[in-house]
């Protein structure tokens, strides 16, 4: 069945990159609504834009989504992420500017804030988007694919030249919260020497090292506290995969790999996809599939003490 949440909850915070405070609203929605963003700081003109990927537009270290009218609102993965891996169908996201709130960085406080209002079933059942063949899409040295399975399976490694990070590689079934046991207090990471960069673009700008990211120089980890998981990165290149896939529409039956990749090769991955009919198809979701679908069964005690 579908769900939405029992009741609103609220949370605020300083948006990673743009730097600036953001207030988000989670609000319960009708059965089929889906999931929209509201800019409530917008007064003239269309401020609600759709979580779907197919108005994502182009961003460097995040994934930004963006209406006809021009609203758009930015970082969106970590809190995606948390509303597919409790399993969350339908939402009203409410938000007073123009970038999620990083929070510590990690998809754990969406996921407590969701998980403690509770979800209400709906007696709709939930639609799945069935993957029939593979689909790769290639940038460079990164690549990602999906497959077909049976439910959703996420795959990630990444290379980095940095010793502290490295070569690091998982796998994770996604059924029965695996995200909110494994992977949802993983939190954003950039290494040291990238941050001068990073601001002389406009980015990063609120970022707070030990606060809502964890930054790597050379062999060591340069923020206060540590890693909270030895291979934090790329638990987190998961999650974030997790939010990106998310804007498909629907719940995906796929296995999900990927190499080295960001959020544009994840959302090019999603474009392949739907440009080929014959690769998919939208399916109503039978019994036995709903029991293995992200969220299904978790609990709040189930997010990890770190967090």
């Amino acid at each position: 069945m579908q769900t939405t949440l029992k009741s609103q909850v609220t949370l605020s915070g300083i948006g990673l990159h743009s730097g600036e405070p953001a207030t988000v609203t989670l609000k319960p929605a009708s059965a089929q609504y889906g999931i929209w963003f509201r800019r409530s700081d917008i007064e003239v003109g269309d401020a609600l834009i759709p979580a779907r990927w197919d108005v994502v537009a182009t961003g460097e270290l995040c994934t930004r989504i963006e209406n006809r009218a021009g609203a758009s609102v930015m970082t969106i993965e970590h809190l995606m992420a948390a509303i597919a891996g409790t399993g969350l169908n339908n939402v009203l996201i409410e938000i007073d500017g123009p970038e999620v709130p990083a929070l510590d960085g990690s998809a754990a406080p969406f996921v407590d804030a969701i998980l403690s209002r509770g979800l209400v079933e709906q007696h709709v059942p939930v639609m799945v988007i069935e993957v029939l063949e593979p689909v790769t899409v290639r940038s460079g040295a990164a690549w990602a694919r999906l497959e077909p399975s049976t439910s959703l399976e996420i795959d990630f490694e990444i290379d980095f030249a940095e010793p502290a990070i490295g070569r690091q590689k998982k796998s994770l079934n996604m059924a029965n919260g695996a995200f909110v046991r494994e992977l949802c207090d993983s939190r954003t990471f950039c290494r040291a020497g990238d941050i001068a960069a990073m601001h002389g673009r406009g980015l990063a700008l609120g970022g707070e090292p030990g606060t809502n990211a964890v930054v790597f120089d050379g062999d060591r980890v340069a923020s206060p506290g540590g890693l909270r998981h030895v291979d934090e990165p790329v638990r987190h290149k998961m999650l974030d995969a997790l939010g990106d896939l998310a804007l498909a529409g629907a719940p995906l039956l796929a296995r999900y790999s990927g190499h080295r990749a960001g959020h544009a090769v994840t959302n090019t991955l999603l474009r392949a996809l739907f440009a080929r009919p014959e690769a998919f198809r939208l399916t109503v979701c039978d019994t036995a599939t709903a029991r293995h679908l992200p969220g299904v069964g978790v609990r709040r005690r189930d997010i990890p003490q770190t967090a």
